[in-house]
């Protein structure tokens, strides 16, 4: 079930008869189908199909995290400002942020994970689109036990260092979405988030 109720545009609901033209998804469970779609939606690219490694019951797990309005948390600011309808803290651009990086030698998105850990220990959702190093931060602070998120979307985007964190990430038993490419992205990574809001549009 969606946590936001919506009225869906007709090009959005064009598009999705489109894509579900293009790649077959109904044999994905419900909120693996939702985001499945609503990345490829985003990306107009029907290939992440293969490259998404999804979790039905971790998604289920923020799906309710978010109905019950769990703290969200992003990497950067852009992956915050494309999830609507919900708020999101993004440390990245805070002073002491910066502070801490330069002191720890850390990269501020990072830092910035490192701060937003000690103010939401527990079951936050937690998104990573831009910096793998935000999420290596992440897996290591998991575990040491100082942060227990609801649902860890851990897509981050780059040559270095973004598909060996997404491996890391799946070695451990957070509840995770992730993908195996070393593509990934804000946009992705807000749809995923998206999808766990609103699930199908043509519904």
């Amino acid at each position: 079930m969606a946590v936001v109720k919506r009225t869906v545009h007709p090009i959005e609901a064009e598009s999705y008869r489109i894509l579900r033209a293009e790649a077959d998804t109904t044999g994905l469970p419900p909120h693996t189908r939702d985001v499945v779609e609503r990345v490829i939606h985003t990306t107009a690219d029907p290939a992440w199909q293969d490259d998404l490694v999804t979790d039905e019951e971790a998604l289920t797990a923020g799906v309710k995290a978010l109905a019950a309005n769990n703290p969200l948390v992003t990497d950067v600011t852009m992956v915050a400002a494309g999830v609507t309808a919900y708020p999101a803290t993004c440390l990245v651009a805070a002073t002491a942020t910066a502070d801490l990086a330069s002191r720890e030698g850390l990269t501020r998105s990072a830092a910035g994970i490192r701060r937003a850990a000690k103010a939401h220990p527990d079951g936050a959702i937690w998104v990573i689109g831009n910096a793998p190093t935000a999420l290596t931060e992440l897996i290591r602070l998991a575990a040491a036990g100082e942060v227990r998120p609801a649902l860890v979307i851990g897509l981050p985007v780059g040559y270095v260092g973004a598909a060996e964190s997404k491996a890391a990430l799946r070695q451990t038993t957070l509840p995770q979405l992730s993908n195996r490419s070393a593509r990934g992205g804000a946009a992705v990574a807000a749809a995923a988030v998206n999808a766990l809001l609103y699930g199908d549009p043509l519904a």
